[in-house]
């Protein structure tokens, strides 16, 4: 059975870090990084955090059930500066997620091409021939032997769709809690997916200041 996820309380969004061209903020798990089709999903990041910082735009998103640390621009010149350090990768992301089974590694690197599932849409899927390179790095933090899961950090040096959860879903640790890559028994073992984005550091595209902040896990 896919259950839905439950969405977050209409409040407002925590604000880690704001300046005159950029903020960082927290997503909750359960809300849309931008306004979908359809009246029912007008509510999003952007939207809430557009009701006290009017100029605030996008650069980029995580998935509606990611919870955790996100960065927006204030101005044009933010925002393309925002993007291409995006787009040449020089924004350092990092995420925890709770996991199915045990992790035998202490760390290792994911590398599967990965492409949509086109006849599955929204899902994602790993295409070795035609797939777009997709690499994650992982380190254990701690694995609980009774309950059969694995606590690990995770560091993408790609941004593909829905990357982190289908590369462990290849790897055969499902994140719990995911509607969409894991068993029903899996998905099933937590109401929301155990994925959260908990750290960004980043130089500031205006002032060259490193910022590096991060965002309690909440699970």
């Amino acid at each position: 059975m896919n259950l839905p996820y439950l969405p977050p309380p209409p409040e407002s969004i925590n604000v880690l870090y704001l300046d005159d061209d950029l903020l960082l903020v927290e997503k909750p798990a359960g809300l849309l990084s931008v306004p979908g089709r359809g009246d029912d999903k007008q509510d999003s990041l952007i939207s809430r955090v557009q009701l006290t910082f009017p100029d605030a735009l996008i650069v980029h998103r995580l998935d509606m059930a990611t919870s955790g640390i996100m960065v927006i621009a204030r101005n044009k010149e933010a925002h393309r500066q925002l993007s291409r350090l995006f787009s040449e990768r020089n924004i350092e992301k990092t995420y925890c997620a709770v996991v199915e089974g045990i992790i035998d590694a202490d760390s290792g690197r994911i590398d599967f091409p990965i492409m949509a599932d086109w006849p599955n849409r929204p899902k994602q899927m790993v295409a070795p021939l035609m797939g777009k390179p997709s690499i994650t790095y992982f380190k254990v933090l701690s694995r609980d032997l009774n309950s059969g899961i694995t606590r690990v950090e995770l560091k993408p040096e790609t941004g593909r769709t829905h990357q982190l959860r289908v590369h462990l879903e290849f790897i055969g640790h499902a994140i719990l809690g995911d509607r969409l890559y894991a068993s029903p028994e899996t998905q099933q073992r937590s109401e929301r997916l155990l994925l959260h984005a908990n750290e960004l550091s980043f130089e500031h595209p205006i002032t060259h200041q490193t910022l590096r902040y991060s965002s309690s896990i909440p699970f």
